[in-house]
């Protein structure tokens, strides 16, 4: 089976900047582990550190033990074995006690890094976010990061801890040969070499299939999830969905394969010529003791020294390599947090003394879009006023609320509130109060559903109860309590119909009662046309004074409000008032006819 090429992620760098490029990521590494627990990174590498020592004592006391034995003093053989497994026994300890601190860390830094993420991800544009790299990214941020970092940072301290006990044998072994010393460094490099090259591209096809995990997950997330079990069952759409997500999981499974064989055959060559090499030192030591030319201590100690000193140094380049891997991973999380929100532009126009709310020349369109979602779109909503926007499906009446919202930025123009450029700032979005076309379904309690209107007061349960009155809603305190969990997920929940979804979701937009500009976004599509009626009369009632806008797609409900704007295409097609509109006999006139029938 032959690995696929993947595709660069970045260009490559030079060994130069490479090395740079990882020595600025186990800084920053390092610091996101010390950050995530400063009491827990210290105990960790003071464990280290210790640890680093006792296998060259150990080796040495050995070597007496065997002496004394030689020697026939067994006094002196009783105290280097009662010596040697007291330094058994603390070995032991610091090993318990470095599996404890790893795994606390391990826990907290996990917090720490999948935080830093959802923040990031949180503070990004709309339009940042609904971009299919964008999910890439994120995803491969989340998946390595945490236990990468974590993972760096014990390399680096097993690195430094494989290299002072490497020095004190290094120590022991100068005084049999150098040249032995320099045969078992160089017959260790290969190997390492080797895994540091397959590591770099299982970290490039890791990146490469970032887009088909995603769609792994979504093909779990359909066959298993409530919101798709209908469908799902009604078409049979089962079998397919399992057979391309067996086709994607085993085409992985192929491809790790693949990767994983030649990196096994490759670096099982190499270790073989390492051991070739600690053999060969094998030998000469024998062979001197042999001659008498060392003691038997000492050719125990030469030999322990010479195993454990190939494995130290083994470790030392695996550590190496380790750290060469997480900062390969790390670098996505690097990425992903360096990702800044798009620039905010304030545009100065004549339009800005305007009082309400202006779209002034405003285009806009999505991006890797050819087409245009709103063109050249200017429209005055003086303070107080209630406008309907209506129009067909795709005609930008959605595209319009989130650029009034802050969400988007216009490609051309701007959009102005009270003389002040729109912008997604805390202080300009507390004037709204809105409920979008694809209002969300919290798996929360009935207060928390229409509490999250206006967070600050989520515990004020008149508050919520008023809002729910505002909204229609009411009538499910009548079956429920507010602590009720809706949906399905938790134990316990109630699933609502649409239309009771609706209703809370309506209600939501009631909470923030100090808001001045409230937003309908097709809020009643689940109800039928006489309930949809009374709930937007309800709806006049309560804004009146405020500044209103109602979605619609239904033209019989838009004569409620004191003004009417038709649009398609991303354009204005015509406006005024309901009875202005049917007098004109255009767009508005023909489809209010067309849909009131359907009413009657």
């Amino acid at each position: 089976m032959r690995i696929p090429t993947p595709v660069p992620t970045a260009p490559a760098l030079s060994w130069r900047d490479s090395l740079r490029e990882n020595a600025r990521h186990t800084k920053r590494g390092i610091l996101l582990t010390w950050r995530a627990s400063p009491v827990l990174s210290v105990a960790i590498g003071a464990l280290t550190l210790l640890s680093a020592f006792l296998p060259p004592f150990m080796a040495y006391v050995g070597k007496w033990i065997i002496d004394a034995v030689v020697a026939k003093d067994a006094e002196k053989a009783v105290q280097m074995v009662l010596l040697e497994f007291g330094l058994l026994a603390l070995s032991s300890i610091i090993q318990r006690g470095l599996f404890l601190s790893r795994a606390l860390l391990g826990n907290r830094l996990g917090i720490n890094v999948n935080t830093m993420i959802l923040e990031k991800a949180v503070g990004l544009d709309l339009a940042q976010i609904e971009n299919s790299e964008f999910y890439d990214q994120m995803n491969r941020a989340r998946q390595e990061a945490s236990s990468r970092s974590l993972s760096l940072v014990t390399d680096v301290f097993q690195f430094l801890q494989n290299a002072l006990t490497l020095a004190g044998y290094f120590a022991l072994l100068w005084a049999f040969s150098g040249w032995a010393i320099l045969a078992l460094v160089i017959a260790s490099i290969p190997a390492t070499w080797a895994e540091m090259k397959f590591s770099n591209i299982g970290f490039r096809l890791y990146n490469w299939r970032s887009a088909d995990r995603r769609k792994l997950a979504y093909m779990e997330y359909v066959l298993a999830n409530d919101a798709h079990a209908k469908e799902v069952r009604i078409f049979g759409l089962a079998r397919r969905f399992l057979d391309n997500y067996s086709s994607l999981a085993e085409r992985f499974f192929r491809e790790d394969k693949a990767l994983s064989t030649r990196r096994t055959i490759w670096v099982i060559g190499l270790t073989l010529l390492s051991s070739a090499a600690f053999y060969g030192c094998y030998l000469a030591i024998a062979l001197s003791a042999v001659k008498g030319a060392i003691t038997l201590g000492s050719l125990t100690l030469y030999v322990v020294v010479f195993r454990q000193g190939q494995q130290a140094f083994q470790s030392c380049l695996t550590a190496l390599g380790g750290m060469y891997e997480h900062n390969l991973y790390l670098s996505n999380l690097f990425s992903f947090l360096a990702l800044a929100p798009a620039p905010k532009v304030l545009k100065k126009s004549a339009a800005e003394k305007r009082e309400g709310i202006f779209f002034d020349r405003v285009s806009f369109r999505y991006p890797n879009r050819e087409t245009w979602a709103l063109k050249n779109f200017s429209l005055h909503i003086p303070q107080g006023q209630s406008v309907a926007i209506v129009g067909s499906n795709g005609a930008g009446k959605s595209t319009m609320i989130k650029l009034l919202c802050g969400l988007y930025r216009p490609t051309e123009g701007a959009v102005y509130l009270d003389g002040q450029e729109i912008s997604a700032e805390p202080e300009t979005l507390r004037r709204i109060s809105l409920v979008f076309q694809d209002f969300n379904k919290y798996q929360l309690s009935l207060q928390e559903n229409v509490g999250v209107g206006e967070v600050k007061k989520i515990e004020e349960h008149a508050l919520v109860e008023r809002a729910m009155g505002k909204g229609g809603s009411a009538d499910l305190l009548g079956e429920m309590s507010l602590g009720t969990t809706l949906g399905t997920w938790f134990p316990g929940g109630r699933e609502l119909s649409g239309g009771q979804w609706q209703k809370v979701a309506v209600s939501r937009a009631f909470m923030r009662e100090e808001a001045d500009i409230l937003i309908l976004d097709e809020p009643t599509a689940a109800l039928d046309a006489e309930a949809e009626h009374r709930a937007f009369e309800m709806f006049q009632a309560l804004t009146a004074g405020k500044t209103s806008l109602i979605i619609s797609h239904r033209f019989p409900v838009a004569r409620l409000a004191d003004h009417i704007v038709v649009m398609e295409a991303g354009s204005i097609l015509e406006e005024g008032s309901h009875e202005e509109l049917l007098a004109a006999g255009k767009r508005y006139a023909s489809l209010f006819k067309l849909q009131a029938k359907g009413y009657s």
